[in-house]
């Protein structure tokens, strides 16, 4: 039997739905280049200004941006001896250094401290940038120590490199060409309808960097076949769903297998492939392992229902599950 919804269908609906456009990402990218470019002729014009430099960070950075995205990473790297112990007063430092820096490009009311991160906010598009604060000591690599959500205090921050986890993604990029990007941005859609169809106050996790370390692990290990995207999300929810991410996931790119921690270190291990001390996935908890092993469950099962449907209404109802209603085959 043929099936009714093929490859074809789903890198239709990804270019229609999903992926960020290009001349949207372009135009985006210069906002930030604009803020680089300011900042870099602010340093030069003042040696002693403990801000460093700015680095492209996050998913339009890697490629795998959705359309939906309306936020921008960049990393932010600090003088470690200069800035201040306390994480709020490090944000509220890091903001009145932009206000100075971008005087008479914009308005200090554009620029406002967060939790972790300071925001840039462009009026003329609605694009916000958060600026992500990184410790820095000159490493070549561009290491540095980056506040985790969950710190108590500076020794809890992590060890990170922009420089080398793009260089991570553009390996598996280059490995793949475009495919690989676009099987994680298609499991970062499925994670967003999942996440929209959460109960108030209960939203479903499996965050960005989960995804494409978990992607790139399968890739790694030939686990499945990324250049036909119907049967890489079945083998991605396959793996899920078999394993149910009880495997630990590390990487030996940046550091030696044995750097890793002995013991188990978590409800699920998936390793920075930067920093063999930081399990992406320490927060999870057994609650949020189930679920997702639930939700793939419930994909894998539909895109089986959607591989013997007789009819192309039954099977685009079953892709739905996976997609969403926006599915239309």
């Amino acid at each position: 039997m043929t099936p009714k919804i093929t490859h074809a269908e789903v890198a239709a609906f990804a270019e229609r739905a999903v992926n960020l456009s290009r001349d949207t990402a372009i135009e985006r990218r210069r906002q930030v280049n604009t803020l680089r470019d300011r900042l870099k002729s602010h340093i030069a014009r003042n040696p002693g200004f403990s801000l460093v430099k700015m680095l492209h960070a996050g998913s339009v950075a890697k490629g795998t941006a959705l359309r939906t995205f309306n936020d921008f990473d960049v990393a932010i790297y600090v003088k470690r001896d200069d800035a201040p112990v306390d994480e709020a007063e490090l944000v509220e430092w890091i903001a009145e250094r932009l206000r100075a820096a971008y005087k008479g490009l914009l308005d200090p009311s554009q620029i406002t401290p967060g939790t972790h991160c300071v925001n840039v906010h462009f009026k003329s598009t609605g694009t916000d940038v958060d600026v992500v604060p990184v410790l820095y000591e000159g490493d070549a690599d561009d290491r540095g120590y980056l506040i985790a959500k969950d710190a108590v205090d500076r020794t809890d921050w992590l060890l990170t490199s922009v420089r080398l986890h793009l260089d991570f993604v553009q390996n598996r990029k280059d490995d793949c060409p475009d495919d690989w990007a676009q099987v994680v941005r298609l499991v970062k859609w499925w994670v967003r309808e999942q996440v929209m169809s959460s109960p108030p106050g209960d939203k479903f996790r499996f965050k960005s960097f989960m995804i494409e370390l978990l992607c790139a692990h399968l890739l790694d290990t030939a686990r499945i076949d990324f250049t036909d995207y119907v049967t890489a999300l079945e083998g991605f929810f396959d793996y899920i769903v078999r394993t149910e991410l009880g495997e630990r996931i590390a990487f030996d790119t940046y550091y030696p297998a044995s750097d890793l921690p002995n013991a188990r270190v978590g409800e699920i291990e998936i390793f920075d492939p930067v920093n063999p001390a930081n399990n992406t996935a320490r927060q999870y908890e057994h609650r949020d392992r189930v679920r997702i092993v639930d939700a793939a469950e419930a994909s894998l099962d539909a895109i089986t229902e959607a591989s013997f449907a007789t009819t192309k209404d039954q099977a685009v109802k079953c892709w739905q599950v996976v997609l969403g209603s926006r599915f239309r085959g």
